[in-house]
């Protein structure tokens, strides 16, 4: 692995050993898991992906609100889902799958999700158009792609560079919160 995925700052993967990182509350600041969730505007029986989990700091609210849904956590760093993985079984929460992710596919039958989620993660993607075009094959025709970008990562995307990236595949933008600097785009399929 390279030293910039090695390393706390700049850009790349993020570092499984800093996970815990990934856990403080002060990161409600930019965005809580309660904002998340009224963003994501799920029904308790959505099946709903989220990519690139770390820790699981926004899992652990996502599976609770989905009382007859499942949520699946996917990822390429094994470390990162087993991160996740012991912390989600500390608290109990057993509607949840975790997929170990090869970075260039999503291995999920076609339109078998309500809701795919990411936060802090596109900008780390480097094959960005076809992971967009897989999350457009694994969505419902009425499922909602969420992607939420926070102020301080390295790999942020601006919203101009995300709308052009998403809506050049095959999606139009659906609700906008935030500011540029700390935001949530939603996407449907056009």
């Amino acid at each position: 692995m390279s030293n910039n995925k090695q390393s706390l700052s700049g850009k790349g993967l993020f570092p499984p050993k800093y996970a815990f990182t990934l856990l403080f509350p002060l990161r409600n600041i930019f965005l809580s898991p309660k904002k998340l969730i009224e963003r994501l505007d799920l029904k308790e029986d959505h099946r709903v992906l989220e990519i690139g989990p770390g820790p699981g700091y926004f899992s652990v609210h996502v599976a609770k609100t989905l009382t007859k849904g499942k949520l699946v956590l996917a990822d390429i760093q094994e470390e990162m889902l087993e991160y996740a993985r012991k912390r989600l079984a500390a608290k109990n929460i057993q509607n949840i799958e975790f997929k170990l992710c090869d970075g260039h596919m999503l291995d999920f039958q076609d339109k078998s999700f309500d809701r795919v989620f990411m936060v802090t993660v596109i900008g780390e993607v480097t094959n960005k158009r076809e992971y967009v075009r897989e999350i457009a094959r694994i969505l419902k025709d009425d499922g909602v792609l969420s992607v939420s970008e926070l102020a301080g990562d390295p790999d942020k995307l601006s919203t101009d560079e995300l709308r052009d990236l998403v809506c050049s595949e095959g999606f139009k933008e659906k609700e906008f919160f935030g500011s540029e600097w700390n935001y949530t785009m939603n996407f449907e399929k056009s």
